[in-house]
């Protein structure tokens, strides 16, 4: 009887060790700094490296380390039976046109997906609630604001007794907006619907890995959270 394969080791093709590649990757997409901002920080280090380096690296590896994060998160989470979600879309500039960035935030701020649409219609809604119940499971309730898609699509879906709509019941959502904005002028706006996919999806989930709701906690207690994030982002891919 064969031995199952072991999974290939995600950094054996790069000279430099895996803790440079996860500390360009966590200060590109964390943090809102240019390419050239991480290589000049790094210098200062001692760690050379061109800003197209830190391209390639956050480009190849962000995917990876964000779907490690969501998986984990997901595997958490999908026992909870009292888990609320708010659904929003915002508007992001993609060369002069106007797409949606739709969101998903549950009930703690946590965004649990980011997707690109051209429309904001039935139909983009309802690929966007798929993608979301298909990776995270079912949920108690469903916050969104007055756009009719929602209620259409969730009307297809089954689930529409679900819906909530209120005045101020969708700010968490909204809120979870502003990193990524403070993000998106920092990178001087996004030029391909697919960078801004790939981009949206990584930054949302290394956001949610580093938020420990500092706001809410004594000093002592955010950081031990803040060491215990750093050390699992240690071990990503190990």
């Amino acid at each position: 009887m064969s031995r199952p394969r072991k999974p290939a080791n995600p950094f054996r093709y790069f000279h430099s060790s895996p803790e440079v590649i996860r500390m360009v990757v966590m200060l590109y997409v964390r943090f809102p700094l240019s390419l050239r901002n991480v290589e000049d920080l790094l210098f200062e280090r001692g760690i050379d490296l061109c800003h197209e380096t830190v391209r390639l690296w956050w480009n190849r590896f962000g995917p990876l380390f964000a779907a490690d994060i969501r998986r984990q998160r997901a595997s958490r989470m999908r026992g909870f039976r009292h888990w609320r979600w708010h659904l929003d879309e915002m508007y992001v500039k993609l060369n002069g046109e106007m797409v949606y960035l739709w969101r998903a935030v549950d009930h703690e701020g946590e965004i649990l997906e980011s997707y690109v649409t051209k429309t904001r219609d039935k139909a983009a809604a309802l690929r966007f609630m798929k993608r979301t119940l298909k990776r995270h499971g079912t949920v108690e309730a469903i916050t969104t604001d007055g756009l009719r898609s929602y209620k259409a699509a969730m009307k297809d879906l089954g689930c529409e007794q679900k819906q909530e709509v209120g005045r101020y019941a969708n700010n968490r959502v909204e809120n979870s907006h502003l990193p990524f904005r403070r993000r998106e002028r920092a990178m001087l706006r996004f030029r391909q619907m697919k960078s801004l996919q790939k981009f949206a999806s990584v930054h949302a989930n290394v956001h949610n890995h580093f938020s420990q709701e500092r706001h809410l906690v004594d000093r002592q207690t955010y950081k031990a959270r803040r060491s215990a994030a750093l050390a699992e982002w240690q071990t990503l891919m190990a």
